[in-house]
């Protein structure tokens, strides 16, 4: 692995190391949609909503694909995929664990309506189920990100499809959706999580090309710019995991940081095709 996917893994990938031993594909043949009903895209809150939280307005997404550029199949390898091929200048936002739940957050997001998706870890939303519900209901997506977070290239395969296949009853019971999508914690994955993620129901393993910390996105590009189509992580945190910043603060500053670059917010479910029958 590069250094650059070496610190991606450290810093962006939920505040430790561990290595997949692979650089994931940069697209699969086939892809993922779940847990929520599509309501809100981007573009649809107004500029004084936006003030409220210090921001101008980004760009409005342009409708999705009708001929989503990633599908998924319902059996076979499970593909890796770090972004969306698509010619749109369109990036999309995951946020993972679920540790903070600020309830600015969820008003937030309320007003400005840009879509997330949340790979969500049974240890810490089991707390408070139903914050992540109010995040779903405004058409948000969730998915699998394992009950323990354990590095998963780490365990051997029954640890694994535990892990997996775990969380996966748990969110489709709290959800009401199986998720189809599973992101490994800290980016680690071998062979193995391939077949339990497969066994498990999730059809598609999603990394990123960049991580929010703070104030400021990590690349794993040397020339430091978003392209089309990329997939950033960032972390349900506050002000105890980002130096007194508290979680609105740090997402204006994702938002701001995509804006300067002439991006707008799509929502990742929306590009990709479900297996029949999903």
């Amino acid at each position: 692995m590069t250094g650059a996917v070496v610190a991606a893994l450290a810093v962006g990938g939920c505040d430790a190391g561990g290595g997949s031993g692979a650089r994931p594909s940069a697209v699969p043949t086939q892809p993922v949609a779940t847990g929520g009903t599509t309501t809100t895209v981007p573009g649809t809150a107004d500029a004084a909503a936006w003030r409220k939280w210090g921001l101008t307005p980004l760009t409005d997404a342009p409708a999705p694909p009708a001929d989503k550029p990633v599908k998924l199949s319902a059996s076979g390898t499970v593909p890796v995929f770090t972004h969306i091929p698509t010619s749109q200048k369109v990036v999309f936002i995951t946020i993972d664990d679920g540790q903070e739940k600020d309830p600015k957050f969820v008003e937030m997001m309320r007003d400005l309506k840009i879509p997330i998706t949340m790979f969500l870890m049974n240890d810490v939303i089991r707390s408070d189920y139903g914050y992540f519900r109010q995040l779903q209901a405004l058409g948000n997506h969730i998915q699998n990100h394992t009950l323990h977070h354990p590095p998963m290239n780490t365990i051997p395969l029954a640890r694994q499809k535990e892990e997996v296949c775990g969380a996966q009853k748990v969110l489709t019971k709290e959800y009401g959706t199986a998720p189809l999508l599973f992101r490994p914690p800290y980016g680690a994955y071998n062979a193995n999580t391939k077949i339990a993620v497969g066994e498990c129901g999730p059809r598609a393993i999603v990394w990123w090309r960049e991580s929010m910390q703070i104030r400021r996105l990590q690349y794993q590009t040397p020339d430091n710019k978003l392209r089309s189509g990329d997939i950033i992580l960032a972390h349900f945190r506050g002000p105890s995991e980002l130096k007194g910043t508290t979680m609105t603060q740090m997402f204006a500053n994702l938002l701001k940081r995509i804006q300067e670059q002439g991006f707008a917010v799509a929502r990742l479910e929306d590009y990709i095709q479900p297996p029949t029958g999903h």
